[in-house]
């Protein structure tokens, strides 16, 4: 099983991205899906997570409002739309499946990367002000 984030970049403050993460091997059907970031300095932070195995979304409050989850119809890919980009949002940004879980937990119950199910490289989100 394989995701492989892409869609990041350099963008100006206010701009908006779109993050990809196909699944390989796999379809995100019967599993929770969170995008992680991480910034310099700061620890790994569960951002957006949503649960197709028991339902819910979570958002972490600094991105309420302006980021967006989302899959295809087939559930094989999962995105991040980010609208209203700010300096702060600058991070690695990783996409992440796992079984069972509810979306506040993905996102809040943090572990190393080789726990999950799935893990993504990551790919670069830069904001300029």
């Amino acid at each position: 099983v394989q995701l492989v984030e892409s869609g990041g970049g350099l963008v100006e403050a206010g701009g908006s991205l779109r993050l990809s993460c196909p699944a390989s091997g796999f379809t995100f059907a019967n599993h929770a899906i969170g995008w992680f970031r991480h910034a310099p300095g700061k620890e790994l932070e569960g951002v957006v997570c949503i649960s197709f195995a028991v339902g819910g979304t979570w958002y972490v409050d600094s991105v309420r409002g302006r980021f967006t989850v989302s899959t295809d119809n087939a559930k094989t890919t999962a995105f991040l739309e980010m609208d209203s980009l700010k300096p702060e949002d600058t991070a690695v940004y990783y996409c992440a499946a796992d079984g069972l879980l509810t979306a506040r937990n993905m996102c809040l119950i943090v572990r190393d990367s080789v726990e999950y199910d799935a893990w993504g490289q990551g790919t670069q989100v830069t904001v300029s002000s």
